[in-house]
C-alpha cells in the first residue's frame, strides 16, 4: 500500500491530501529514509512523522485497505510521540 493512502486509512493523517503533503515537504519518512508519497509501506516498518512542534513514531502492524475508525488504531504502535489530534 502507498504510503499516504495508508496514513489515511490508518488514520494517523485525517485527509490523504495532508499525507500526500507532508510526504511531498520532506517531513516522513520509513526506517530513517526521508520518503515520497508512493512509497510502499510494509508490517514492520517504521514511520516517522515530523510536525511542527512534535515527532510521532510509529511500527506498522498491520495493512488493510478499509477499516473502521475504531479498528484504525489496531494497524500501528506508537514507539514515541502522540498522534495529531487536528
Amino acid at each position: 500500500m502507498r504510503l499516504d493512502k495508508y496514513l489515511k486509512v490508518s488514520r494517523i493523517i485525517k485527509r490523504r491530501t495532508v499525507a500526500k503533503e507532508a510526504c511531498e515537504n520532506g517531513r516522513v519518512s520509513i526506517n530513517d529514509k526521508v520518503a515520497k508519497p508512493s512509497t510502499e509501506v510494509k508490517e514492520n516498518d517504521i514511520i516517522e512523522i515530523r510536525y511542527s512542534e512534535k515527532v510521532l513514531k510509529a511500527r506498522i502492524v498491520n495493512i488493510k485497505e478499509h477499516v473502521l475508525k475504531d479498528a484504525a488504531k489496531e494497524m500501528y504502535n506508537i514507539i514515541s510521540g502522540e498522534e495529531d489530534t487536528e
